[in-house]
């Protein structure tokens, strides 16, 4: 669970690594059962973190996160 902006901007940088890892795959993995396999696992944690990401992003902070 994501409790603040430092922990968003981690999240964030996971993601687009493991965006990048995806994409490798893609280019570099010939064999669809193969390339299938390898990339579920990237694709599932991209979309937990990212549904992460949208429910941190729809709470307003509250003046204990440190907002004005």
């Amino acid at each position: 669970m994501i409790s603040n902006d430092e922990q968003l901007h981690a999240t964030l940088e996971r993601i687009a690594w493991f965006q990048r890892q995806a994409a490798h795959l893609r280019n570099t993995e010939t064999n669809p059962v193969n390339h299938r396999a390898a990339v579920s696992g990237f694709l599932a944690e991209i979309d937990r973190m990212q549904l992460e990401v949208r429910e941190y992003l729809s709470v307003l902070p509250t003046k204990q996160d440190g907002a004005a």
